[in-house]
């Protein structure tokens, strides 16, 4: 995973967590349900690019 991937995911974390709790303030519970989701994305995101790295370091074990 590039540092690219890893910093684009965090700041999609980031925002969809600020996008919450402003719904959250505000009563808005269009714009927290849209935080919810994009942070939960980005989470799932990372836990993806986690499972294809897992993947390649068993890779590279096995053959060596």
């Amino acid at each position: 995973m590039s540092f690219a991937d890893k910093a684009r995911n965090k700041v999609d974390e980031l925002t969809g967590a600020a996008k919450e709790r402003i719904g959250d303030v505000s009563g808005d519970d269009r714009m927290r349900a849209e935080g919810a989701a994009q942070r939960g994305d980005a989470r799932a995101r990372q836990a993806g690019e986690h499972v294809k790295q897992a993947g390649r370091d068993a890779k590279d074990a096995v053959t060596r």
